[in-house]
């Protein structure tokens, strides 16, 4: 394994939440189910649920807790990338990988017939039976030496995330969890000025992560900047509580996929296979966030249809197609089929990110102000705010994102 960082983890970035199912599989299917998952550095089991629509002053926040969302087979972990990828670099050399890092890939190597036969760092040329490329979302080498089409403005976003610490006891009271079990929420409307985009929220051991995720398109429309965008979030009365009195320790930036099934590319060639983000493999579904249970069973998938291959002498684009038949055939390529359509109703759908706020905001100031007057019924109270906006116009909307979903 060659890592440009100088560690496992070191270029990496997340919210981050990672649904533990892809990689409970590979622990019980290779020899590592001794693995104590006490042992894993997670960071808190995640068994709170937030979603909120925010306008410039007030948020609209669903607020979910179940038991299910922490039993096993469905449970999910807030993760620091950092700590978590030295422990499964570790596991791998216990296993017998070798693991150079501070080495950055220049260029996949190719011989008469076109087939990848290894990778070229600086000077030095390492040959294999068959290249796995994982390098994530901004791949160079997918671009540069598999031909891979750029992604469209559209179809990428900017993250850009905060990490400020706390101690553990203040951030289970403040987010009502039990020690070791965490909170997630996202966020949409003003916290990215109203914009195609998010933010997040993930509780992790002593400390917060907080950030937004921007649509690379809308940005370059945008009157500012995702920097300046975070910093107005922070300051948001619904934010604000959740990181008072923190230490910023952490600022880091990434890019996102976000155009789903229409912009994974070709990821199956001659003694080459492409796995992980650099797949595109990523999925926002705008209350539910997914990569890393993706990239975790597409880079297990690629390995198995690697060893074949090598087995069986032929590492062709042909013999390695089974990796597409096993991907075809995983939750990962059936779930991003699912919800095809998706990415596109989000990018045209402004009315979530600026009006859908404000009328849950009047319509729930409605419901809950008291100040003296006789009350009028409800229904004539709320009619005027949807109708505002258009009734045929809302449920044209909201029948187009329940057909995506």
């Amino acid at each position: 394994m060659v890592e440009r960082g100088e560690y496992a983890g070191a270029k990496n970035m997340t919210g981050g939440r990672l649904y533990a199912h892809s990689l409970r599989s590979v622990l019980e299917g290779y020899g590592a189910g001794e693995v104590d998952w006490d042992d894993i550095p997670f960071e808190r089991k995640i068994v709170h649920e937030r979603i909120a629509l925010m306008d410039k002053a007030s948020a609209c926040t669903v607020d979910f807790s179940s038991e299910e969302l922490g039993r096993e087979t469905c449970d999910s972990y807030s993760v620091l990338r950092a700590p978590f990828d030295q422990w499964l670099s570790q596991l791998a050399e216990q296993a017998g990988c070798e693991v150079l890092c501070g080495m950055a890939v220049d260029e996949l190597l190719r011989n008469d017939d076109g087939a990848i036969y290894g990778i070229r760092v600086g000077e030095d040329r390492i040959t294999a039976h068959v290249v796995i490329v994982a390098e994530g979302v901004n791949s160079l080498l997918t671009e540069r030496c598999l031909g891979a089409p750029r992604p469209r403005p559209h179809q990428m976003a900017v993250g850009i995330k905060e990490c400020f610490e706390l101690p553990a006891r203040v951030i289970e009271d403040r987010f009502l969890c039990q020690p070791g079990e965490g909170a997630a929420m996202l966020f949409a409307g003003d916290c990215t000025h109203g914009y195609v985009g998010g933010g997040f929220m993930y509780t992790n051991k002593e400390s917060i992560s907080l950030g937004l995720v921007a649509t690379i398109g809308h940005l370059q429309e945008a009157d500012t900047t995702i920097c300046q965008m975070l910093d107005d979030f922070k300051k948001h009365p619904a934010v604000a509580p959740m990181i008072s009195g923190a230490t910023l320790v952490e600022h880091s930036g990434h890019m996102v996929s976000e155009g789903g099934y229409d912009m994974v590319p070709r990821f199956v060639y001659d003694g080459c296979l492409v796995a992980g983000d650099a797949a595109m493999l990523c999925m926002n579904l705008g209350y539910q966030v997914r990569g890393m249970d993706f990239a975790i069973a597409s880079g297990r998938l690629a390995a198995e249809a690697a060893c074949e291959a090598i087995d069986a002498g032929d590492v062709s684009c042909s013999a390695l197609s089974a990796y597409k038949e096993a991907m075809e055939s995983s939750f990962v390529i059936k779930d991003l089929k699912a919800y095809r359509s998706w990415p596109q109703v989000m990018d045209g759908w402004s009315g979530m990110f600026n009006e859908y706020p404000s009328m849950a905001t009047a319509a729930l100031n409605k419901l809950f102000t008291v100040d003296g007057s006789p009350l009028v019924p409800l229904k004539k109270r709320l009619k005027p705010i949807v109708k505002q906006y258009g009734i045929v116009k809302l449920a044209r909307e909201l029948k187009r994102a329940v057909d995506a979903l």
